[in-house]
């Protein structure tokens, strides 16, 4: 029954003398591999080695195929957990009097990054006096989440930090 993807040692594979073997209906305690195998035969599942490393090595009597979605299904859910920390913050800078072209450029790299689930930080930067116009900055702001309402979903509005106003904008699912 060995399989080249196997990574477990199952049933007659396991090499050692004595387990300790455990499991559902099955009171821990350790014994030979040959007795296991006769315990296991008895409740029909397989003597699968969890943990070589520990003295005796422990053994699971659990139904294989069953053992393997289980393992499948908490690396799933350990990389989908990490996907979400692995979300990057990319930056994308305006003036206030940003214009159209480099808005329709900027927007198409949004758009990209925002593809690439990576949530967006949209800043503009005033210099001089232009802080007195903060509504031109916030006007362009709310433009650019309008234009990105269908790749992503405005996770902050507009708001001002001394001379600079940002927006973020995460993926949507």
């Amino acid at each position: 029954m060995k399989n080249q993807k196997n990574f477990h040692r199952i049933n007659e594979d396991i090499r050692y003398p004595q387990i300790r073997i455990t499991g559902e209906n099955v009171q821990s305690k350790v014994c030979s591999v040959s007795e296991a195998m006769k315990i296991a035969e008895t409740m029909g599942v397989d003597v699968v080695e969890i943990n070589s490393t520990s003295n005796p090595p422990v053994c699971k009597l659990i139904r294989y195929d069953k053992f393997l979605y289980e393992e499948k299904r908490k690396a799933k859910e350990a990389d989908k957990k990490n996907r979400e920390q692995r979300m990057d913050v990319k930056e994308i800078r305006f003036g206030p009097n940003t214009d159209t072209h480099d808005f329709e450029f900027k927007l198409k790299h949004a758009i990209k990054f925002l593809e690439d689930r990576d949530k967006v930080k949209a800043v503009i930067k005033f210099t001089g006096r232009e802080i007195t116009h903060k509504e031109h900055g916030e006007k362009l702001l709310l433009e650019f989440a309008l234009r990105l309402e269908e790749y992503g979903i405005v996770e902050m509005m507009p708001k001002l930090e001394g001379k600079r106003m940002y927006l973020t904008i995460k993926p949507k699912k």
